[in-house]
């Protein structure tokens, strides 16, 4: 039976799909256009550089979720349990930290281009700045803004509509994704605290292939 976890599932595989099929058809439309019509997509290559961005950032945190990002275990392996437990702990602590901070960068960078304050303090937030330019106005180089996203203008932009899309669009990736791996390590880290988990992220996906691949073909057998 389908729970609220498979339905989140659904909607991640769903969204990377969406991404990695806009990517492909936008790319494939480009070169036809190119090669026989002497024409092409003006904003194809930006969207496509932005896609992927998506793709990859988002991919990130989805993996670790299913523990889908190759890992060295060999220590972990020969360690007995109860290292392993605290093992695991100060990997996923490390991991916390570093998810931490990567989400006060991220926010800082796209705050301003959404009209919004900066994290105060150099490492880890201490407040938000009490004064800041907005930058809601910045359009990224090439793409252009649909009629159906112009009242994003009322928001960002003082009530002006927008000739190319708002840089705020493509870059709210950034702390979006930083979130999410930061809750999905927090999660990792509430399994191997209650025992569930011995290890953050091991995927023997090579492993697997390899020992599969030596085993002989049963086909027609």
């Amino acid at each position: 039976m389908g729970g609220p976890r498979n339905f989140i599932d659904t909607i991640e595989e769903n969204l990377i799909a969406l991404i990695l099929g806009l990517m492909v058809v936008i790319t494939f439309a480009n070169v036809i256009l190119r090669k026989f019509f002497a024409s092409g997509i003006l904003w194809g290559l930006e969207a496509t550089v932005f896609l992927f961005a998506w793709l990859v950032l988002l991919g990130a945190s989805y993996l670790v979720k299913k523990n889908g990002h190759l890992g060295v275990d060999a220590l972990i392996e020969i360690a007995p349990p109860a290292v392993r437990r605290w093992m695991a702990l100060f990997a996923v602590a490390a991991c916390i930290v570093f998810s931490a901070l990567l989400l006060k960068g991220a926010w800082d960078y796209w705050a301003n281009f959404a009209n919004l304050p900066q994290t105060s303090g150099r490492w880890f937030p201490t407040g938000f700045e009490e004064k800041f330019r907005p930058k809601g106005w910045y359009e990224v180089d090439d793409i252009p803004m649909p009629d159906s996203l112009q009242w994003i203008g009322g928001i960002l932009n003082d009530g002006e509509k927008y000739e190319k899309l708002p840089r705020a669009i493509p870059y709210a990736v950034l702390p979006l994704s930083m979130a999410l791996l930061l809750f999905r390590y927090l999660q990792i880290a509430w399994r191997v605290w209650r025992g569930e988990l011995d290890r953050i992220v091991a995927s023997h996906e090579v492993e697997d292939e390899l020992i599969e691949a030596s085993q002989p073909d049963r086909e027609g057998v």
